[in-house]
């Protein structure tokens, strides 16, 4: 089984809406059992709350429910649970290299910044960058 974590700030935008994307297409592959997905904040500023509703509502557009999530902060035991960490912008990386600096295995999403629609309010695109790289990560773990 590949255990797979998405790390984006506050865990209640991009890194929620990868998890469920993440968990729909590996279902749909007819490969649930293959993998355990999660995803977690690299701050502690969103600990305990939903999805961000628009974030919620541009995953309920597209057919994926994600209404059980709380945002949770990454921790160093889900360094050695997870097989592949992804984070979703250079924020985040920085932030992951101070709380872990001995942890170098942390993997970009894509090769570049995941658009934040916390800041933008553009969360279409913000699931066209998510389409991408979950596809991506499908098919190299295929």
């Amino acid at each position: 089984m590949t255990k797979i974590l998405f790390v984006c700030w506050g865990n209640i935008c991009r890194s929620p809406m990868a998890e469920f994307v993440m968990k729909d297409m590996v279902q749909k592959a007819g490969r649930s059992e293959e993998f355990y997905i999660d995803s977690a904040a690299s701050s502690r500023e969103e600990i305990g709350n939903p999805i961000y509703p628009p974030a919620q509502r541009e995953l309920t557009r597209h057919g994926i429910l994600g209404a059980s999530h709380r945002a949770r902060q990454i921790t160093a035991a889900d360094l050695q649970k997870f097989d592949r960490i992804y984070y979703m912008d250079g924020r985040n990386a920085r932030s992951l290299a101070r709380m872990f600096p001995e942890f170098d295995k942390f993997l970009p999403f894509l090769p570049y910044d995941v658009a934040d629609p916390w800041y933008s309010g553009d969360f279409g695109q913000t699931w066209d960058d998510i389409q991408i790289g979950c596809r991506r990560i499908l098919e190299e773990l295929s």
